[in-house]
């Protein structure tokens, strides 16, 4: 079995000594213009060319829970694409969630900016029965942040494109209860995959029918949320403050007001990184699995795209 690895902007030495050390038995090479045919590929936002190139893939390894950057390509024809199911993610996703939740509603933030000015201050303390959290997409990683803040008490809601049953967790389901499950929340977090459909979704109308008083958490993909209706609804003071770790343009731009807004808080997309080790032992274990015939979790749906 060949395999060769093909990831823009990583290290490729540690990939490369990891898989062979989880298959001794395949050539693993890292991708060079004009390389030999391969029969699976790890990757990580590949040239076009390495996709022309290769046309014998039988499966395209994505480094990465999104998919969305490999599914604009022309991929090779016969080739599976499988995401990570987990790999280590779903539980960075759900400390950054309940992070972003519990500082917002402890208001932490601002007994950190008093802090700072030198004032002893105290807040009346909210209940957790007027934060509904609602969690836009309901795969790995959404249902493991789900769990996690009804751990904490808060009434959870999610919305996802089909039924899911999740202790705790008031599901909505389609277009049909998608502006119900908006008006139960007060706290929204992305996690939904970026697809036609779902891209520009946090917008001026899908916000506005938050509950007054708004908390928004994206860290899916930056182009869910469009960026002046959200900085619109802030300013008029219907919603009252976001995290966001994702971006239309990353790094964010210098000038973006994002940087600056005291309303919103900025991670550098690092809510939830891939761990090479983990990465390596689920990704060995299903080209392996692959080879010998068998189904394999992870498996993306391009028409979906995800």
């Amino acid at each position: 079995m060949n395999v060769t690895f093909c990831c823009t902007d990583t290290k490729a030495e540690p990939w490369l000594a990891g898989l062979r050390m989880a298959m001794p038995h395949a050539s693993v090479s890292e991708w060079q213009p004009g390389a030999p045919p391969a029969d699976h590929a790890v990757v990580w936002a590949p040239p076009q060319q390495f996709l022309d190139e290769q046309t014998r893939l039988k499966g395209l390894f994505n480094i990465g829970a999104g998919v969305d950057a490999l599914l604009k390509l022309r991929l090779p024809p016969h080739a599976k694409v499988v995401r990570l199911d987990d790999a280590g993610m779903s539980v960075q996703m759900a400390e950054y969630v309940c992070h972003a939740v519990i500082r917002h509603f402890r208001e932490f933030d601002g007994y950190e900016a008093d802090v700072a000015h030198g004032k002893w201050s105290y807040r009346k303390p909210r209940m957790r029965a007027d934060f509904p959290i609602g969690v836009m997409g309901l795969g790995v990683l959404g249902e493991r942040v789900a769990r996690a803040l009804h751990q904490f008490d808060f009434p959870v809601h999610g919305w996802s494109r089909s039924s899911k049953a999740i202790d705790g967790v008031v599901s909505h389901t389609g277009a049909a209860q998608f502006d119900s499950f908006l008006a139960s929340c007060r706290v929204l977090v992305n996690l939904l995959p970026l697809t036609p459909d779902t891209r520009d979704i946090l917008n001026h109308r899908t916000l506005s029918r938050l509950r007054p008083g708004g908390y928004v958490i994206n860290v899916a993909r930056g182009a869910h949320l469009v960026d002046d209706d959200l900085l619109a609804l802030l300013d008029s003071g219907h919603l009252a403050g976001a995290t966001l770790d994702v971006f239309r343009t990353e790094p964010l731009p210098a000038a973006h007001p994002f940087w600056t807004h005291p309303l919103i808080t900025v991670t550098p997309h690092t809510s939830a990184r891939t761990l090479r080790e983990e990465s390596i032992a689920q990704i060995a274990g299903k080209m392996l699995a692959l080879e010998r015939g068998e189904p394999i979790a992870g498996l993306v749906d391009p028409v979906r795209g995800y």
